[in-house]
This record gives structure tokens, sequence and C-alpha cells, in this order.
């Protein structure tokens, strides 16, 4: 197994920050669990409400608004405004619905996630995507999407590094 550690460390060394909704801090507590996480990881930040995406991340209010931030558009701004707070190279970011949810018309958790990578303030690659957790409960749905972002953070860096 590839360790992401020894992928973010190679030359050009890389940071990464994390922003997160739907996995509620999953994700950064999967990073941090890497042994020499240090070197690599400046941190995150957890915002529910769209109007902390909008304050604390930059996420527009056309995407905070709509459908309360669950969007790729939310994801993707989530991802620059973290990469921007924490001057990183790699951005993360997660939001959906952890669980079902009838009056919002959510019959099963999924969630939006983006990676953007920042080379000289510019963003030289933006990638995001929707995971569906049909039947989880919202501590497994959570865990589900934190998992499968770690795993596209891998490839997109194994893709960057080319090997």
């Amino acid at each position: 197994m590839i360790n992401p550690r020894d992928l973010m460390m190679q030359e050009p060394p890389l940071t990464l920050a994390v922003a997160e909704s739907m996995t509620c801090g999953n994700l950064q507590a999967m990073i941090g669990r890497i042994s020499g996480a240090s070197g690599f990881f400046l941190g995150g930040l957890t915002a529910y409400a769209p109007a902390q995406k909008m304050r604390r991340l930059g996420v527009s209010p056309v995407a905070a608004n709509r459908d309360r931030g669950v969007s790729a558009r939310a994801a993707d701004e989530m991802a620059r405004g973290v990469c921007r707070l924490f001057h990183s190279d790699l951005g993360l970011a997660t939001t959906g619905h952890a669980e079902r949810s009838p009056e919002a018309g959510v019959n099963n958790p999924f969630a939006w996630w983006a990676l953007v990578h920042r080379r000289r303030g510019r963003f030289i690659a933006v990638r995001c995507g929707r995971i569906e957790c049909p039947g989880a409960s919202r501590v497994d749905a959570q865990l589900m999407v934190a998992e499968a972002v770690m795993a596209e953070l891998v490839a997109y860096l194994v893709e960057f590094r080319d090997l």
C-alpha cells in the first residue's frame, strides 16, 4: 500500500489542507493518523452551516444557499477556500448528507468531494465527484466518504508523481 506521506514529500514537496462538512473531521483524523503527517498537513476546518462555508471558506452565496451548500460547486469552492486560508498546495473538501432526509429529498447518504492543486497562486488541477452511501448509517457514511476521498488523494498523487 502506498503511504500518502511518501507521495506528499517527494520533490517538489506538497502541503495539504482540508475543509469538511459531511465528514465532520473524519478526513482530518485519517490524515493525522499518518506517521509524519506534520511534514505536509497544515490543518483543516469543519464548516457545517452554509453561513460558515461562506464566511470561513469563501463559498459563494449561490453555492452556499443552493441545497444548503451540498453541491459539486460548493465542494470545489470549499477546497479552493481552504487552500487559500492555509496557503497549501492541495485542498480537499467534503459536503453532503450523512443520513436520509426525506424532507430534503435525500433518500440515501451521499457526499460531494473536491480536490484542488495550486501552484504559484494558480489552480492547476481540480477534481470532484459524488460518493453514494446507500443504506449506510450516519457514522458509516462519514467514514466511507473520508476513506474514498483519501483514496482519491492517493490516486491523484500517483498520477501527479507519474508513478
